[in-house]
C-alpha cells in the first residue's frame, strides 16, 4: 500500500447511445418499386465494472471519473443492421461495493477476480424505415434515433479482502507485527497514527499455508462516529474473518484498551463484535510490559479470550499467534457476499404517466417515456413528427398544455429538445 490509497470514490457512468435506423429505399435496375430497405441502429455498449486482481486502491479514479460506453453503429441500405458497440470494461480493485450514489441502494459485492457488473446498460437501436412498413404504409419516411444508453451517480468503496485483520489502540505495534511476519513496508515509528492507510501483507506459515494480513489504522474512542480516522477505515475490519486484537504493553491500562477498541467495533457494526478474536499482549521484550503481563492475562482469560504475550520487535510468540488464527480460519465458513437490505419503494411509475411544468422559458413536459421518444425522433422527417404529435394526443399532453396556459409561439421542452407550439398542429420544430 502506498500513500496513494483511496478508498472511495465517485463516478458517472453512461451506457452508449444505440445507433440510429435509416430511411433508404432500393435503387436498383429493373425495380421499379423496391421499397424501404434502412436498417437499424446497433445496440449501445454497456459499462460494466470487472475486478482486477492487480488493484488495491481506487485511486486510479481521482483522474477520471466519467465513463461513456460507445455508441452502436447506424444501419445501412438493404435492411444492415449496424454494428452493436462494445462494452466498456473499468477496472476495480477486488472489495469494492458499489452504490447508487443517488439513492443510496447496494448494486453489488465484487469480490472474486474476473467478477463483472453491468451497471449502465447501452440503448437499443433505433428502427429503420422498412420496420414501419405496412400494408396501409408502403413507403414510411420515417426512422428512429438510437435510444439513449442508461445513466448514473456511482459510489465506489473498497473494503480490503484480508483473513485476518490487526486492531488495536494507536502505537499497539501493529505495523511492526505486520512487517515482521510479511514482506510489507509500513511506516514504523513511536508516535501514535504512524499508519495512517491500511496496510496488506501475506505471512508465509510453511510452503502451503499463507495468510493475509491487513494492518488497520488505530482507533480511538469515538471512531465509529468519524473521530480521528474513524469510519473511513473501519470498513475494512468488516471483510476480515479473524481479528488479532494487539495491546501495547507499555500501555497504563492495557485492559481499558482492549474494552475501548471493542466498544468502537460493535458501535460501527455489530457483527464486528462477534469475529472471533486472539489478543497479542506486545512489546514483551521490554521489563515494564513483563510486569503487567500476569494481570492482563488473568482478565481477558477470565472473559473467555486466549491472549498471547509476543514481541513484534523480535519476533517472540508471533508465529504461535499466525498459527492459532489458521485454525480458527479453517473452522469458519467462507465469508458471504454483501447483500443488499430489501427496498420498499411506491409503485413504479405509470410509464404513460407525466407532469407539466411552467418555467420563465416555457412549458417543460416531465416524463422518461416521453424524453426518450423525443429523443428518438428524427425531426427532420415530417412522419416522424406527426407519429411524435400522434403519441402526445395519445398520452393527453396537447390538452393538458393547452389547460396549463400554452399559446403559440411558446417553447415547450422535452428532455433536451425544444419545440414551438403552434395552435393548428400542436407543436413543431422551431
Amino acid at each position: 500500500m502506498t500513500a496513494d490509497f483511496i478508498d472511495q470514490a465517485f463516478i458517472y457512468v453512461r451506457g452508449g447511445k444505440g445507433g440510429d435506423g435509416i430511411v433508404h429505399f432500393r435503387r436498383e435496375k429493373f425495380v421499379p418499386r423496391g421499397g424501404p430497405d434502412g436498417g437499424d441502429g446497433g445496440r449501445g455498449g454497456d459499462v460494466i465494472l470487472e475486478v482486477n486482481p492487480h488493484l488495491n486502491t481506487l485511486a486510479h479514479f481521482q483522474h477520471r471519473r466519467r465513463f461513456i460506453a460507445p455508441a452502436g453503429g447506424r444501419g445501412g441500405p438493404n435492411n444492415r443492421t449496424g454494428k452493436s458497440a462494445e462494452p466498456l470494461i473499468v477496472p476495480v480493485p477486488p472489495g469494492t461495493v458499489v452504490y447508487d450514489a443517488d439513492t443510496g441502494d447496494l448494486l453489488g459485492d465484487l469480490t472474486e477476480p474476473g467478477q463483472r457488473l453491468v451497471v449502465a446498460r447501452g440503448g437499443r437501436g433505433g428502427r429503420g424505415n422498412a420496420r414501419f412498413k405496412s400494408a396501409r404504409f408502403q413507403t414510411p419516411r420515417l426512422a428512429e434515433k438510437g435510444e439513449p444508453g442508461e445513466e448514473r451517480n456511482l459510489r465506489l468503496e473498497l473494503r480490503l479482502i484480508a483473513d485476518v485483520g490487526l486492531v488495536g489502540v494507536p502505537n499497539a505495534g501493529k505495523s511492526t507485527f505486520l512487517a515482521r511476519v510479511t514482506a510489507a513496508k509500513p511506516k514504523i515509528a513511536p508516535y501514535p497514527f504512524t499508519t495512517l492507510v491500511p496496510n496488506l501483507g501475506v505471512a508465509r506459515l510453511d510452503d502451503e499455508t499463507a495468510l493475509v494480513l491487513a494492518d488497520i489504522p488505530g482507533l480511538i474512542e469515538g471512531a465509529h462516529k468519524g473521530v480521528g480516522l474513524g469510519h473511513d477505515f473501519l470498513r475494512h475490519v468488516q471483510r476480515t474473518r479473524v481479528l488479532i486484537h494487539l495491546l501495547d504493553g507499555l500501555s497504563a491500562d492495557p485492559v481499558a484498551d482492549f474494552d475501548q477498541i471493542n466498544a468502537e467495533l460493535a458501535l460501527f457494526d455489530p457483527q464486528l463484535a462477534q469475529k472471533p478474536q486472539i489478543v497479542a499482549f506486545n512489546k514483551m521484550d521490554l521489563p515494564e510490559a513483563q510486569a503487567r503481563w500476569p494481570q492482563v492475562q488473568q482478565a481477558l482469560q477470565a472473559r473467555g479470550y486466549e491472549v498471547y504475550p509476543i514481541s513484534a520487535l523480535t519476533g517472540e510468540g508471533v508465529r504461535r499467534v499466525l498459527w492459532r488464527a489458521h485454525e480458527l480460519l479453517r473452522a469458519l465458513p467462507p465469508p458471504p457476499p454483501e447483500e443488499a437490505l430489501p427496498v420498499f419503494r411506491p409503485k413504479a411509475e405509470d410509464p404513460r404517466a407525466f407532469r407539466i411544468e411552467r418555467t420563465p422559458e416555457g412549458f417543460r413536459v416531465h416524463s422518461k417515456a416521453l424524453e426518450r421518444a423525443a429523443a428518438m425522433t428524427y425531426w427532420e422527417y415530417p412522419q416522424a413528427v406527426r407519429r411524435f404529435q400522434r403519441i402526445l394526443e395519445a398520452l393527453g399532453v396537447k390538452q393538458a398544455l393547452r389547460e396549463a396556459g400554452v399559446q403559440p409561439g411558446d417553447t415547450v421542452f422535452i428532455g433536451d429538445v425544444e419545440l414551438e407550439w403552434q395552435e393548428d398542429y400542436g407543436i413543431d420544430e422551431p
